[in-house]
């Protein structure tokens, strides 16, 4: 039996959104800055996805830039919001879990000048918001905060940080300060629906100014993703050249990926709820068969509530080594991780469970389980009876150690 559970790396395309891409590099190839059939064609196809993505974030589609992923995305808004605002201050604020992508620009604009402020998080990996209101001040030019952990699915308070900066930027007027909100929504896109109304364009409590996506989250092309600006905000362009996606990233657009993204948000929205109830349920039905059946676990991160997503379980299991166990399981056509695939081939532990306070072993006892939305019982049964017979087993063997 075949069993994904690292959904949190990269999903499964949908073939609805393969055939799509097939389509426009076969037949309708043409370059959407041509004037003709083909070019009018492709550009077709960029309009078409660009309202999709916006439809699914409450935005308006002169709101969003497709990029080639979640990472640039980031990139992106970090170092245009920065620069649109280096003029009045200097700090920045984020949170030491972030994802590589925030974390490693961060750390560079900081060689540029800039001061960070990396905040800590709790047990259960989540940032304190009275915190971060109380390291806010008239040389913060931007915040980001990502919405849901990738490694332990931990819900972040964006929408009351989102408020946090309004009322900051509305009290402070007069100093002109204008702070950017930023959230990397990579692993919350279609996973939780509150994803959905961080922007809300033209609504009265909109939550963040900028706002990452990526396709191969959500079953659709790698190399391919998309970040909504705020239409209220001037920012400068990631690429300068020919003027593609309004000025702000230059380059012909990759069209084939863009389509199969527009039709991944579409499938979604249509099947959004199923599957965040299929991976709610099947996560449950996981972390029940776990705690019955494997003494000595911790699950890392909040169990349930509004403070974790359904796609993402994190437990270390004491006294094993979760990269041995990784193996096993994948001799039977298992797949989980130990973490964050942009962190796996990194030496040392995860930055994310270290903050939380887990000691080395802990760390390294540790798998993650992420959801996709089609899995069954029957799949999880399985993968339970495997992982029982490698966490004894290696326990064993280490008792001869």
């Amino acid at each position: 039996m075949f069993v994904y559970l690292d959904n949190s790396a990269t999903t499964k395309q949908y073939d609805r959104v393969t055939d799509e891409m097939i389509r426009y590099m076969k037949d309708d190839f043409g370059n959407p800055s041509s004037l003709y059939g083909l070019g009018i064609t492709a550009e077709k196809a960029l309009k078409e996805s660009r309202r999709v993505v916006a439809d699914s974030l409450k935005a308006d589609p002169k709101e969003i830039f497709f990029t080639s992923g979640g990472t640039e995305a980031d990139n992106f808004a970090l170092y245009s919001a920065v620069h649109a605002r280096k003029r009045r201050g200097n700090k920045i604020i984020t949170t030491c879990v972030e994802h590589p992508a925030v974390l490693e620009t961060c750390r560079r604009l900081e060689s540029e000048g800039f001061k960070v402020v990396y905040l800590p998080v709790d047990s259960r990996c989540i940032v304190d918001p009275e915190r971060l209101e109380a390291e806010t001040d008239d040389q913060t030019i931007l915040i980001s905060v990502m919405h849901v952990n990738n490694e332990t699915g931990a819900v972040q308070p964006v929408q009351q940080i989102g408020r946090i900066k309004d009322r900051y930027n509305r009290e402070n007027r007069e100093k002109n300060t204008g702070i950017i909100f930023h959230t990397d929504a990579v692993q919350s896109y279609f996973k939780l629906e509150s994803a959905g109304h961080l922007a809300a364009a033209g609504e009265k409590g909109a939550y963040a100014d900028m706002i990452s996506v990526s396709g191969h989250k959500i079953h659709g092309p790698k190399g391919i993703g998309a970040l909504y600006i705020n239409s209220g905000l001037s920012v400068p362009p990631m690429m300068t050249g020919g003027g593609q996606e309004k000025g702000m990233r230059s380059g012909t657009e990759n069209v084939a990926a863009i389509a199969g993204l527009g039709k991944a948000v579409d499938i979604n929205m249509a099947s959004a709820d199923e599957m965040r109830g299929t991976m709610a349920a099947m996560k449950k039905y996981l972390l029940k068969g776990i705690k019955t059946e494997i003494k000595d676990i911790t699950v890392n991160g909040p169990e349930e509530g509004p403070d974790v997503c359904p796609s993402v379980l994190n437990i270390s299991f004491a006294g094993t080594r979760g990269e041995v166990i990784l193996h096993t399981l994948e001799e039977d056509d298992i797949y989980v991780s130990t973490g964050s695939a942009c962190s796996s081939n990194k030496d040392g532990d995860s930055h994310v469970l270290k903050a939380m306070g887990l000691d080395h072993k802990a760390i390294e006892s540790a798998l993650r389980f992420s959801f996709g939305g089609f899995e069954t019982e029957e799949q999880m049964d399985y993968c339970l009876d495997k992982l029982k017979a490698a966490v004894t087993r290696f326990r064993k063997l280490g008792t001869f150690r």
